[in-house]
Parts: C-alpha cells; sequence; structure tokens
C-alpha cells in the first residue's frame, strides 16, 4: 500500500539506490560518461526550482557585471 503512494521522485531514488548497491562498477561508468556529455537534467532535478531559480540569477548577474566592467 505504501509503494502506491510513494512518489515518481521516491521511486526514481530509491531504484537508483539498489542499482547502486548491486552494480557499483556501473555507476562509475555512468558518472563518466555523464562528466562528457554534461548531466544538465541531473543537475536541474537535484537543485530544484529554487535552486535553479538562484543558480539563474547568479549567472544573469555575473555576465551583467562583466558587461558592465569589461565591455568599455
Amino acid at each position: 500500500m505504501k509503494d502506491e503512494k510513494e512518489l515518481p521522485e521516491q521511486r526514481r531514488e530509491k531504484l537508483r539506490q539498489e542499482e547502486l548497491k548491486n552494480n557499483s562498477m556501473g555507476n562509475f561508468s555512468d558518472a563518466v560518461n555523464r562528466s562528457q556529455g554534461g548531466g544538465l537534467v541531473d543537475l536541474i532535478n537535484s537543485l530544484g526550482w529554487k535552486g535553479t531559480g538562484v543558480t539563474l540569477f547568479i549567472i544573469v548577474t555575473v555576465f551583467i557585471l562583466y558587461r558592465l566592467f569589461f565591455s568599455g
């Protein structure tokens, strides 16, 4: 009964943890491939909407400050 009320995010995390236990070298391979290809989706999923907003705000602020001081 508890599994039916489990959120999809919790289910994915549970499956990921089980996979890590069963196949630790597969995780290493995934990490190497992710580092070469980006993994932006994983970053956004782990940050949530607040973290994503803060990250975007920081990027935009740094860009504006760069343009003000170094494009003169």
